[in-house]
């Protein structure tokens, strides 16, 4: 990375709150192009609200969002067709087929149909997935559906791609070819800002971690620079140290010596 890149994302002094609750508490953040961010945190920590607030869907904020160098709060949503989503819980059309779907999607971001369709056609076959192009997406098991987002947030080639979740419902070979997409494409200069709660997963594929927690960052930088600051092993215990959450195997205990309360075995 050259002293005199501009940042791909760049947000200042953001702040954001929900009637009574404050969700962000002056965030500040610089991301750069063929970063791959881990942005990790408990749930309610304000994780969701930041990439809502990039991506366009949350407003209400103060503070600046610059993606692309130009502040998106300028009404200009250009910057939309150069970016990619998947979020946590996604709402597909159930009643089509993948390749309607797909399809439908790429016009959205300005592609022709049929480029839409014959690439989205490889990359179904690609993760093992051709015999489905044309069965409707009710019918698809939770990793299938999970194929088909992530092939409709990359179907246009965008420069940013933000993915909440994004290996939920694979299987391990899955994985393991999407984390090496992933690697690949930051590779090329894109962007991968993502969240999950899977922290073995974020510690090896992150080349930078961001733990925001109660609206704050509270920790930023490499898994060995985190290390390196905190003292502790894996990024779970990093995570637990700084979010205090250390009352896991307590709580773990407990709920064990419930379930054996007035138990019987034969």
């Amino acid at each position: 990375m050259g002293l005199t890149e501009e940042p791909v994302i760049s947000i200042s002094g953001l702040w954001m709150n929900y009637s009574d609750r404050m969700v962000l508490r002056g965030i500040d953040l610089e991301v750069y192009r063929g970063q791959i961010i881990g942005y990790i945190g408990p749930n309610g920590a304000g994780k969701s609200t930041t990439v809502k607030i990039m991506l366009g869907l949350v407003e209400g904020y103060t503070g600046s969002v610059r993606i692309f160098g130009r502040d998106i709060a300028d009404g200009d949503t250009a910057y939309k067709r150069r970016i990619g989503y998947v979020p946590e819980i996604a709402e597909l059309y159930d009643s089509l087929t993948a390749r309607e779907y797909l399809t439908f999607i790429g016009e959205l971001y300005g592609m022709k149909r049929n480029e839409a369709d014959a690439k989205a056609e490889r990359l179904m076959g690609l993760l093992n997935l051709e015999k489905a192009y044309d069965m409707r997406i009710a019918s698809y098991s939770k990793g299938m559906k999970q194929k088909v987002l992530l092939i409709s947030s990359m179907l246009h080639d965008p420069d940013i791609l933000f993915l909440d979740e994004p290996l939920s419902g694979l299987d391990a070979n899955s994985v393991m070819v999407v984390k090496e997409i992933f690697a690949s494409l930051a590779a090329q200069g894109k962007t991968i800002f993502y969240s999950s709660h899977i922290m073995d997963v974020v510690e090896k594929i992150s080349s930078r971690i961001i733990l925001i927690n109660g609206g704050d960052i509270v920790a930023d930088g490499t898994f060995a620079e985190l290390q390196e600051q905190s003292r502790e092993g894996s990024l779970e215990d990093i995570f637990n140290q700084l979010t205090g959450f250390d009352k896991y195997r307590d709580i773990a205990g407990e709920f064990v010596a419930v379930l054996g309360e007035g138990a019987t075995h034969e």
